[in-house]
């Protein structure tokens, strides 16, 4: 039987945010009760303590759950990576005081404290809309074979690529392409984790195959988390079976990524962005570069540590604009993502989501108009310039509300955890995980629930999946 929620230990969950702000006048202690607050607020819900975790399938076996993997990388990604941006504010640099005889800029580190605050609120009130709509275990609507199941992934992973290649050719429909790469790729993964301790040769085979192709496309791409994501991922899924192996082998090289990356990226992009040299040649000299660093690796990593891996540096500069110098922009992002969910092979002429999303980059002083970069706002950043601080709360419960209720939905119309939110939702949605601008955000989501829908009823029509 579900329990239900204890409305005072959703409370708790704002007591961080509600210490940090009753010392923001003491900028430095604010920020870091606020970004220990959300280490505080992952302890309490990932050990049950808010609310009970699911008891239907043992914890290793349930990771792709909202409350845990989208938690952890959304909110640790949000909220938790700040820090080093707050000591280069201080003056360091490398861990080192850069110079002792400047003074700390006092605006800087306040305003480096509010958005701290924000994030730490964001955090409580994501979790809130989770944990409020956490209902297992779920009654299923369908059921699969488990005896069909390593099958149906593996042919799933198949069929979803060329899918995807399809829907890049289709002028208008590009979106639709990102949406089964990434189910391709992690149906891919899972089929390969099942393969393995089943023995099956040629399934396994494929799948490696199909699981370096991603590999190799996320090296080649010039952006470090899908390489990260590439292995998380597949050190989730083996975990239940390989538990020791992942740990010993998964964490260490993880932690390597976090080092290497950063060079790695800057090098790639250097070569093959600047047309310079191929994609293969630009990846080896990025490689040999990562490998056998130089003088420069040391503030190659760390102005990845200050300004790549956190975006407080972008959201300083909106809250020092809005509403100050702007005004907010209440429902008018809202409605520009109304229109970006428009299919541009219905309308050839809709705006750029692109465009609309940095005209409020260029208004705040973020990027100068002409500049070539693309510096889209978080979420959280979109939801402070649409009503400000409640414009935080409200938009961080939404968005944990839908990845738990599209989780929740997805289990029910697939069978359970394993088709529903280990390849479906994370599939589908893996965007919940990052969190991008409004307009795109709210665009992916959309149609891939369309997707959801349309593919579970293919595989109720193919009796692949049978109500129960």
């Amino acid at each position: 039987m579900e329990k239900k929620i204890a409305f005072e230990r959703i409370l708790a969950l704002y007591i961080p945010w509600a210490l940090a702000c009753l010392f923001r006048s003491d900028a430095l202690l604010s920020y870091f009760i606020a970004w220990s607050g959300s280490f505080f607020i992952f302890y309490i819900t990932l050990c049950g303590w808010v609310k009970p975790l699911p008891n239907d399938r043992p914890i290793g076996e349930q990771l792709m759950r909202p409350i845990f993997l989208v938690q952890i990388i959304f909110a640790g990604y949000t909220c938790c990576t700040s820090i080093f941006y707050l000591f280069n504010v201080l003056g360091y640099d490398n861990f080192s005081k850069s110079n002792t005889l400047v003074l700390t800029d006092g605006n800087m580190l306040a305003l480096t404290a509010q958005c701290q605050r924000y994030y730490c609120l964001g955090h409580a009130a994501f979790v809130t809309g989770i944990l409020l709509f956490m209902k297992y275990p779920v009654k299923h609507k369908f059921k699969v074979e488990n005896d069909n199941l390593a099958n149906l992934l593996f042919y799933a992973a198949i069929i979803a690529l060329p899918l995807s290649i399809v829907f890049m050719k289709v002028p208008g429909l590009s979106q639709f392409s990102n949406q089964f790469s990434s189910l391709s790729f992690v149906a891919g993964t899972l089929a390969l984790a099942f393969a393995i301790p089943q023995k099956k040769m040629l399934n396994t085979a494929i799948s490696l195959g199909l699981y370096f192709s991603n590999f190799y496309s996320a090296l080649t791409s010039g952006f470090k988390e899908p390489i990260i994501i590439s292995v998380l991922i597949l050190g989730i899924f083996l975990y239940p079976t390989y538990k020791k192996v992942v740990l010993a082998i998964f964490v260490p090289v993880l932690l390597a990524l976090f080092f290497l990356l950063p060079t790695y990226a800057k090098i790639f992009r250097q070569n093959a962005w600047g047309d310079q040299v191929s994609a293969d040649d630009a990846s080896q000299l990025a490689l040999d570069a990562a490998l056998n660093p130089g003088d420069d690796v040391d503030d190659t990593n760390w102005g990845f540590l200050v300004f790549r891996l956190s975006e407080i540096d972008m959201f300083t500069t909106f809250i020092s604009s809005t509403p100050e110098k702007i005004d907010y922009y209440h429902y008018d992002l809202l409605e520009q993502s109304v229109v970006a969910i428009i299919p541009r092979i219905f309308w050839p002429e809709k705006p750029s989501t692109e465009d609309l999303v940095m005209e409020r980059v260029y208004d705040a002083g973020v990027v100068y108009r002409g500049a070539n970069v693309s510096a889209k706002p978080a979420f959280i950043v979109d939801a402070y310039l649409s009503f400000g601080q409640f414009g935080i709360w409200i938009f961080l419960f939404v968005y944990g509300a839908a990845a738990q209720l599209i989780s929740l939905k997805a289990e029910k119309l697939f069978g359970g955890y394993l088709l529903g939110t280990a390849l479906i939702f994370s599939g589908l949605f893996q965007i919940f995980w990052r969190g991008l601008s409004l307009e795109f955000i709210i665009n992916s989501v959309f149609w891939s629930y369309i997707s959801m829908l349309i593919i579970a009823w293919v595989l109720r029509y193919k009796n692949i999946i049978r109500p129960i």
